[in-house]
């Protein structure tokens, strides 16, 4: 027997979760964008704030010191335009992935329900299979919009690709068709454990939650905040990893920290940040990623699930 009107993915029609994901998805990014631009900064500056810098090592990149002064740093260098780039390819990405997420969490969670019948699995196993899935399948498939957007966020003043369109057919120029899936197994071997994690803490703690009178917001949104909290911790190395691998190419060194050093592959990219950099050099931006993860995922679900409630609610107002 299907739970429904107990778990997010059993509500709502297929077409419903696909617009409320992609809805949830558009205003998540574009709230938390600055943050992001600060992030991918951090993680791509490979030198450490404690040892003596000379130019010849820094190559002429800059030097960033936390969120705050980064934020002000990229303010004055580049004007408030600088900490929305690659908001472009990060919005449709955004838009997509959240579609594809939802849109396969819902559809594996009933298959799995549909295929053990009455034996059902426990529901924390549950959400992480259809997370883990969901988590993978939306990765692979938006994976060129996301380098895009590292990649155009990496950018300081000077302009390496001059708009969407251009980056696109260069990169198939230059790099080829592999070019645009640099990094893509720290992308999945990330999102997998973060989805299953994230989607089986949400699931644990949402219904508990829902009924608490919050002065910033519902029960639900804390729980999706927890849930980020978590599961991005668990796995920020492989994020940093992923960035470090999706600024390779021809135009490495023409990004705003012009010394990112030539990686390949996921387990070298591993063991030379720790030889060079230690396991501090794991977590750069950690913090402002915490603090972007948290905002995101509340906005996301609280959205996601307002957006569903109203058009399922047009739809009952329809057939009365």
């Amino acid at each position: 027997m299907s739970r429904s009107g107990e778990h997010l993915k059993d509500e709502g029609s297929k077409t419903q979760v696909v617009i409320a994901g992609a809805v949830a998805g558009l205003i998540a990014r574009f709230v938390i964008a600055p943050l992001d631009v600060v992030k991918i900064r951090l993680q791509l500056q490979t030198h450490s704030l404690s040892d003596p810098l000379s130019q010849q090592d820094l190559k002429g990149s800059p030097i960033y010191k936390g969120t705050l002064p980064t934020l002000r740093h990229i303010l004055r260098d580049e004007g408030i335009t600088g900490l929305w780039k690659g908001n472009i390819p990060a919005e449709l990405m955004y838009v997509a992935y959240s579609a594809i997420q939802f849109t396969t969490y819902r559809s594996v969670t009933l298959g799995l329900q549909s295929a053990f019948g009455e034996h059902r699995l426990p529901a924390a196993a549950e959400s992480f299979i259809a997370g883990a899935s969901a988590g993978a399948v939306s990765t692979t498939a938006t994976y060129p919009l996301d380098l895009l957007r590292t990649r155009f966020a990496a950018q300081g003043r000077e302009r390496i690709y001059t708009s969407l369109a251009a980056s696109i057919r260069e990169i198939a120029k230059n790099e080829g068709p592999r070019g645009f899936f640099q990094g893509l197994g720290a992308g999945v071997g990330q999102i997998i454990p973060y989805m299953g994690i994230f989607f089986a803490t949400y699931e644990t703690l949402r219904k508990p939650m829902s009924s608490l009178q919050l002065p910033f917001g519902s029960g639900e949104a804390m729980a999706g905040v927890l849930a980020s909290l978590v599961s991005k911790t668990a796995v920020f190395p492989l994020d940093l990893v992923r960035k470090r691998l999706q600024v390779q190419g021809p135009t490495r060194a023409k990004y705003v920290h012009k010394n990112i050093p030539v990686y390949k592959g996921v387990i070298r990219t591993l063991q030379s940040i720790l030889k060079k950099e230690g396991t501090r050099g794991l977590y750069r931006g950690l913090t402002v990623s915490l603090f972007k993860a948290a905002p995101a995922s509340a906005v996301t679900m609280w959205t996601y699930e307002r957006v569903l409630r109203v058009m399922m609610d047009m739809e009952v107002a329809k057939t009365e």
